[in-house]
């Protein structure tokens, strides 16, 4: 299935990063499409490909 993700926040807590870094990790995941079988497979896609925990997220199904 495949997913665009609307918004997300990432467990930047504690993370010694400028706002223009975690705008940059953001921006490089709201409205990408991906690919994942479910909810928790795409947490995991994004996680793997960004480095990062995910705290929350909301996404829509992209229908073919």
């Amino acid at each position: 299935m495949q997913f665009q993700v609307t918004e997300i926040e990432f467990d930047f807590d504690d993370e010694d990063l400028t706002d223009d870094e975690r705008d940059d990790i953001i921006g490089d995941t709201v409205g990408q499409i991906w690919e994942a079988d479910d909810e928790e497979d795409l947490v995991e896609e994004i996680t793997c490909a960004t480095g990062w925990c995910i705290k929350s997220i909301d996404y829509r199904h992209i229908l073919n």
